[in-house]
């Protein structure tokens, strides 16, 4: 499956939809960006079950300020609606099957009563 294009119009709703979802924040004058950017789509191809976004941060400054991106490129993964990972920096082949791996091994249900108790604990 190709990447797709995030946008501020459709970025809530591919993240909030159930499953995978990864996000590339990324710019066309970026090295580190352009090297990292055969990974992605490599894994992309490799991950048919997987969603991978991609979002321009020079089109979409709203949308990157909204996601605090300070750095690019930064690599954000949802899983059912939950951000359970955010890295700046390009990761090598390796790294980035790490990370799929360690993604789709969540106990979502962990996860989600980890989000309840840092929801509700006091200031």
């Amino acid at each position: 499956m190709a990447t797709i294009e995030l946008t501020g119009e459709n970025f809530a709703s591919h993240v909030e939809s159930d499953g995978i979802l990864f996000v590339d924040f990324w710019a066309s004058w970026c090295g580190p960006c352009q090297q990292f950017a055969p990974t992605y789509e490599a894994a992309s191809e490799a991950n048919p079950d997987i969603t991978f976004g991609s979002v321009n941060t020079e089109e979409q400054r709203e949308l990157a300020g909204a996601a605090q991106i300070r750095s690019i490129p930064t690599l954000m993964a949802f899983r059912d609606g939950i951000l359970v990972f955010s890295q700046p920096g390009a990761l090598p082949p390796a790294g980035l099957d790490q990370v799929i791996d360690g993604v789709r091994g969540l106990d979502m249900d962990e996860v989600r009563k980890s989000v309840e108790e840092a929801e509700s604990a006091p200031e």
